[in-house]
């Protein structure tokens, strides 16, 4: 999952952003709103997490240019003002959810995961292909009923393909979902990430991650 942080406040985004990828999650952080808002606006994110009083331009402004853009990105939106109507006006204007700081880290990772499950609630929390078997909130996957061992890159990119199944994902679009802005795109980090996640949820005779010669990965039951 690809998340924008945005939060000026160097205490709090250096060491939030060092717990987010600890989490499991691919951070890309900002410390000025206008920047954060060319991000929101030009970049594909899984989920915003953004402050209100942010220098040359806040987030109640940010939010309004996202959605006027007609993109449906979650925003959780973190602020000192605890004023009920104040946070009746951000809901209204188009964030997801809102935190009062100070916030302790636990309750921010429920709020992102519960954020995060929304547009899967209509098809459940789990996510399926025949047998194969992820539960993101567990960080669990199974297949036969049979639990397997996945390192937290394999889990994760596992993860963005069940998400995305039968589609072709390219090389730039599971770098940017599944590591981060500093990853070499010419290492071959993914291959071999690939490979291990096939010894370890392929049967033997059977292919379930195809590579797609030129154009990326796809996760599928077809031969």
């Amino acid at each position: 999952m690809r998340l924008l942080l945005v939060e000026d406040d160097q205490e709090v985004l250096l060491p939030l952003t060092v717990a987010l990828k600890a989490a499991g999650f691919t951070v890309e952080a900002s410390a000025d709103g206008e920047q954060g808002c060319v991000l929101a606006l030009t970049e594909d994110y899984d989920l915003i997490i953004l402050d209100y009083n942010l220098p040359k331009l806040n987030g109640r402004e940010i939010i309004k240019k996202i959605r006027a853009e007609k993109k449906d990105t979650p925003i959780l939106m973190t602020t000192i003002r605890s004023e009920i109507g104040d946070r009746v006006e951000l809901l209204n204007l188009g964030a997801d959810d809102y935190l009062v700081k100070p916030y302790v880290l636990s309750e921010l990772l429920a709020r992102i995961r519960a954020l995060l499950r929304r547009p899967a609630t209509i098809v459940g929390r789990v996510l399926k292909l025949a047998d194969l078997e992820l539960d993101p909130d567990r960080f669990t996957v199974k297949r036969q009923d049979r639990y397997l061992s996945l390192a937290g890159k394999e889990f994760t990119l596992l993860e963005y393909l069940m998400e995305n199944p039968g589609r072709v994902v390219s090389r730039q679009e599971i770098m940017e979902h599944v590591w981060d802005e500093n990853s070499d795109p010419f290492s071959n980090t993914i291959e071999v990430h690939i490979m291990k996640l096939r010894q370890k949820i392929e049967n033997p005779g059977e292919r379930l991650i195809h590579t797609v010669s030129g154009r990326g990965y796809k996760l599928s039951l077809e031969k």
